[in-house]
C-alpha cells in the first residue's frame, strides 16, 4: 500500500509503473521544463528530477512507498543535483557543458590599512600561504612519470564512503551516511608507499608562501575586496580559485570617514574664540595645512557644524573629485570667572531676563554638580539593600501570612 503518490503524480505515472515507464516520463518532462528551455520552471524541473531519482532507486522507492517524502528526508538519503541527474540520463559530460574544469575554493585574507593609505593610495605586500603543485612530480604524486596512481579500492574512486544504518526505533527505516574516504583522503586514488614522490609524499601539492603586491587605489573603502584571479590553492584536478584581499580600515585619531567621500573632525574652541572669532589650522591626510577662520561678528555655537568643500576623501576611480570635510565645533567654557569681570561682561553682553520674585510661592534652592557614575552606584547600592531587606523579611514570615508589597 503506497502512503502518498505525489512523486508518481508529478511524473504522470501510476504507483505500479515500471522502470521503463519512469524513464519515458522523465525524458518527456525533463526536456520540456529544463531551465535552458523554460527558465521560469526551475522549481518544477527540480521537483521532477527529485521524484525520478527516488522512484528509480529500489531502496528509496520502497522507503517512499512506506512513509512518503518525510521518510526520505528522515532517512538521510543523499540527493543529486537536478543537472547531474539530467546529464547522467542523457549521457552528457557536465564539466564540458560548463565550458571548463572545476574551480577550486577562493581564499580570503584581511589587510589592515590606515586612512592615509585610502586617501593617498598605497602599495602593500601581503604574504599568503597556499598549496602549490609539486615541482618534482609535476602533480602526479609519484616518483616517476611511468608510475600511475591506482583507484582506491575502499571508495572505488569516488572519494566518498557510504554506509547504511537502521534508525533506532524504526525497524523499517534506514539512513545512508556519507563521509570522506579515510584511505585516500577523498582523492579516489591510492599511490603505494614505495612509489610516492619524496617531496610531496604523494599529495601532489606542497605548502608554500607567496608575496602579493596589493595596490590600494585612492578612495577605496573599508571592506572593499581586491581579487587576485587564480592565485589560491593549486591542485592538478581543478583550476585554482581566487585570492580575495579585504581591506580593513583602522580608526584615525583625528579624522572620521562618515561616507565614501566625506570626512569629519571635532574641533574645540574656547569661549573667546566662539564669541570674538578665531583662526585655526588643520593638517590634512596628505600633509597639507589648511587655515580656517570664522566670519567677523559671527558667534559659533556649541555643536555648530561647518564644512569645507573639496577637502574630503577622493572619489574611487576619480581621485581628483573630493567630498566634504565636515567640522563640528565644541565650545570649551571656563570652569569659573573672575567676579570683577562680571559687571563688564554684563555691560557688553545682551541683558539677562528679569525673574519675578514677588510671587508668594517662590522658594530658593541650591544646585549641585551632578555626577552620573556616583548616582548610578548609589542607585545600585540602594537596590541591593532593598533586596536584602525583602529576603530577610520573607524568612521571618509565619506560614499562611501574606505580607503587603509596594
Amino acid at each position: 500500500m503506497v502512503k502518498e503518490t505525489a512523486y508518481y503524480d508529478l511524473l504522470g505515472v501510476s504507483p505500479n509503473c515500471t522502470q521503463d515507464d519512469l524513464k519515458k516520463a522523465y525524458r518527456k518532462l525533463a526536456l520540456k521544463y529544463h531551465p535552458d528551455k523554460n527558465p521560469n520552471e526551475g522549481e518544477r524541473f527540480k521537483a521532477i528530477s527529485q521524484a525520478y531519482e527516488v522512484l528509480t532507486n529500489e531502496e528509496k522507492r520502497r522507503l517512499y512507498d512506506m512513509g512518503g517524502e518525510k521518510a526520505i528526508k528522515e532517512g538521510g538519503m543523499h540527493s543529486s543535483s537536478p543537472m547531474d541527474i539530467f546529464d547522467m540520463f542523457f549521457g552528457m559530460n557536465r564539466s564540458k557543458r560548463e565550458h571548463g574544469p572545476k574551480k577550486g575554493r577562493d581564499m580570503t585574507f584581511s589587510l589592515v590599512v590606515s586612512l592615509e593609505e585610502l586617501y593617498n593610495g598605497s602599495t602593500r605586500k601581503l604574504k599568503v600561504n597556499r598549496k602549490e603543485i609539486c615541482e618534482d612530480c609535476k602533480g602526479s604524486g609519484t616518483k616517476s612519470s611511468n608510475i600511475s596512481a591506482e583507484t582506491c579500492s575502499n571508495c572505488r574512486g569516488t572519494g566518498m564512503y557510504v554506509r547504511v544504518e537502521r534508525i533506532r526505533g524504526h525497524a523499517n527505516v534506514i539512513q545512508q551516511i556519507q563521509s570522506v574516504c579515510t584511505d585516500c583522503s577523498g582523492t579516489g586514488e591510492m599511490i603505494p608507499q614505495k612509489d610516492r614522490c619524496k617531496k610531496c609524499t604523494g599529495n601532489k601539492t606542497v605548502k608554500n608562501s607567496k608575496i602579493l603586491e596589493v595596490h590600494i587605489d585612492k578612495g577605496m573603502i573599508d571592506g572593499q575586496k581586491i581579487c587576485f584571479s587564480g592565485q589560491a590553492d593549486q591542485d592538478p584536478s581543478y583550476e585554482p580559485g581566487d585570492i580575495i584581499v579585504v581591506l580593513e580600515q583602522k580608526d584615525h585619531e583625528v579624522f572620521k570617514r562618515v561616507s565614501p567621500i566625506n570626512l569629519s573632525i571635532n574641533m574645540k574652541i574656547n569661549l573667546t574664540e566662539a564669541l570674538c572669532g578665531f583662526q585655526k589650522t588643520i593638517k590634512t591626510l596628505d600633509d597639507r595645512t589648511l587655515l580656517i577662520s570664522s566670519n567677523r561678528g559671527e558667534v559659533i555655537k556649541n555643536g555648530a557644524i561647518k564644512y569645507i568643500q573639496g577637502e574630503g576623501m577622493p572619489t574611487y576611480k576619480n581621485p581628483f573629485e573630493k567630498g566634504k570635510l565636515i567640522i563640528q565645533f565644541f565650545v570649551d567654557f571656563p570652569e569659573s570667572i573672575d567676579l570683577n569681570l562680571i559687571p563688564k561682561l554684563e555691560h557688553l553682553l545682551p541683558p539677562k531676563p528679569i525673574v519675578d520674585l514677588s510671587m508668594s510661592d517662590v522658594e530658593e534652592v541650591a544646585m549641585h554638580t551632578y555626577n552620573v557614575d556616583e548616582d548610578e552606584q548609589s542607585h545600585h547600592n540602594h537596590r541591593n539593600n532593598f533586596e536584602a531587606y525583602e529576603e530577610d523579611s520573607d524568612m521571618h514570615h509565619s506560614p499562611g501570612v501574606q505580607c503587603a508589597t509596594h
